[in-house]
């Protein structure tokens, strides 16, 4: 039932001492909040220290056309806020992951996985810019409506072709075999009246020691995909309790609220990103919101909207989580085994069981082990 080219069962990683997930954990939230951080400083650098207009009057030496402009300065911001990161995410995605033990890459497997990402990525990000830069030089003030509706069809569509087009360039899927497992999960899906378009296993081990199980793609693309470590790893009672929770979320329509939720945050956030962005134009020395060099402003605005309704959005992440848990749960009547699965996901992704409850609010998008535990078993 595993993933084809995967020659060596992963062993689970038995934390160090009892201090090893807290230590991992923390390391892995204080690197991402100095990486954020010093995006942030950057970009106020370059709108600040008159940085932006510089880069923007050179590039305007090579490139007259203001499109071909508005690419070049993002593809070059861009560069230099990779460069920057980049040691933070070598530590956290390479270095801290082999001192855990949980990690099966080599640098260079590590580097390769890194720059594709990068790749495939930024083709959407100067995609996006470009049609940022178009509705404001076109719509005017309301120019957040134009980037909204773009923004939302870009998500569907690219929900809707992950699966098939984006995530076969990181892994390899491969139909589950028929066997027990295929058999639990299809009468699930069929006592809940879900039809999927397949069952898939990927090759994770070939990356890392975690497991990991889900729903992916809306529409025709909808699948089931089963991490090879978690199949490799968890019994079978253990890994329908792990499905029945991702069916769950199917259930409670978890998808379409979030693509709701998402959709209102984003034109929320263009909204005030717009009004805070056109008010503090003549603060940094800008005299139209059409300035390419301005673009840095808009990201910082834009940015702090995202952080400050974070807290909001994972906390509704957290209802529909324990949502899927009390659904998987009742579905399968096996309380025990969903248990058991949530123990060895907490070992064999170093996941801490109790963080400080301030850090869960604020960074969590899945309650903490610890408390999905509580919970299930205060189930009658």
């Amino acid at each position: 039932m595993a993933s084809e080219g995967v020659h060596e069962p992963p062993v689970l990683p038995t934390p160090q001492n009892p201090g090893s997930a807290k230590t991992y954990n923390r390391a892995k939230l204080l690197t991402g909040l100095i990486s954020s951080g010093l995006r942030f400083v950057l970009l106020l650098a370059l709108v600040v220290l008159g940085f932006s207009q510089g880069l923007v009057l050179l590039i305007r030496s090579f490139v007259p056309n203001d499109y071909a402009v508005v690419v070049v300065f993002t593809a070059s911001v861009g560069v230099m806020l990779g460069v920057i990161t980049f040691p933070l995410k070598m530590f956290s995605g390479y270095s801290l992951e082999h001192r855990y033990k949980l990690s099966n890459q080599t640098f260079g497997r590590w580097a390769w996985e890194y720059g594709k990402g990068v790749l495939v990525s930024l083709p959407f990000m100067i995609g996006m810019v470009t049609v940022l830069y178009y509705s404001l030089a076109t719509y005017g003030s309301q120019w957040w409506l134009a980037v909204g509706v773009a923004v939302t069809l870009l998500s569907i569509v690219l929900a809707r072709l992950a699966p098939t087009l984006i995530m076969p360039l990181f892994y390899k899927f491969t139909p589950l075999d028929a066997g027990e497992i295929q058999e639990r999960i299809v009468s699930l899906c069929s006592k809940a009246g879900v039809r999927i378009e397949g069952i898939f296993t990927f090759n994770l081990s070939k990356n890392t020691r975690k497991a990991n199980a889900g729903f992916t793609g809306i529409g025709k693309s909808k699948r089931i995909v089963l991490g090879d470590t978690l199949v490799k790893n968890f019994t079978a009672d253990e890994i329908e309790t792990v499905f029945a929770h991702e069916l769950g979320h199917y259930k409670h329509k978890h998808i379409l609220v979030g693509i709701v939720s998402g959709t209102v945050a984003t034109f929320a956030g263009l909204f005030l990103g717009g009004q805070m962005f056109d008010w503090s134009l003549d603060v940094f020395g800008f005299s139209a919101r059409t300035e390419i060099a301005a673009l840095p402003l808009l990201a910082l605005w834009l940015a702090l909207f995202s952080m400050a309704t974070g807290p909001l959005s994972n906390a509704l992440s957290r209802r529909h989580e324990r949502q899927a848990d009390w659904y998987a749960v009742r579905t399968t009547g096996k309380r025990d085994s969903f248990i058991s699965a949530l123990r060895k996901l907490e070992v064999t992704n170093l996941a801490d069981p109790h963080p400080h409850a301030a850090v869960e609010w604020l960074f969590y998008s899945h309650p903490s082990i610890g408390r999905r535990i509580a919970l299930i078993q205060s189930m009658e």
